[in-house]
């Protein structure tokens, strides 16, 4: 006797057939907390923009038009790693591994609030550590339930790296 095998699923249970409209809700979401920072930004925020442009910052900061490309380059990356994770729907990290990321994407939406919103680098230095740290532990999680997800984080991790020893060098400069 042949069991049916409805062809719409695979043998781990996810679509076969990519869901799009759910893609962009992810890379909606992600985008969303990006824009929470333009909010705060010295680009969009004038008491931002003269604060920071008062402060100490190391030669090696990178130039204002550089931030905007970049970030939009890796909320897309990071939304489209959580749908990749989404897909999975029978995996037992999956559950996991998105609360790993909806974590990271709030320290991610509170960062900019308290540097650039409360002028507070000293706090924007405690929560963009942990929040490389939750990246870290993120991309640990996305590993174990798809490498490809994971890896989708790396330039992610690696941007956010720099911009803690920028916080950094610009806390030390300005104390």
């Amino acid at each position: 006797m042949r069991i049916p095998i409805e062809s719409s699923t695979s043998y781990r249970g996810r679509n076969s057939r990519p869901n799009w409209l759910i893609l962009g809700a992810f890379i909606g979401v992600a985008l969303a907390a990006g824009t929470l920072a333009t909010l705060f930004s010295p680009r969009v925020s004038a008491a931002a923009n003269d604060w920071y442009a008062m402060l100490a910052k190391p030669a090696w900061t990178p130039p204002r038009s550089w931030f905007g490309p970049v970030w939009l380059a890796l909320y897309v990356l990071m939304g489209t790693s959580a749908w990749l994770i989404w897909r999975e729907r029978y995996h037992r990290s999956r559950s996991a591994a998105l609360a790993a990321y909806a974590i990271q994407l709030l320290l991610n939406a509170l960062w900019a609030p308290l540097f650039f919103g409360a002028a507070s680098i000293g706090a924007g230095l405690f929560v963009i550590v942990a929040l490389w740290l939750s990246i870290a532990w993120t991309i640990r999680e996305f590993a174990a339930v798809k490498a490809a997800a994971a890896w989708m984080l790396v330039p992610y991790l690696v941007w956010v790296g720099f911009a803690s020893a920028l916080n950094l060098a610009i806390w030390k400069m300005n104390q």
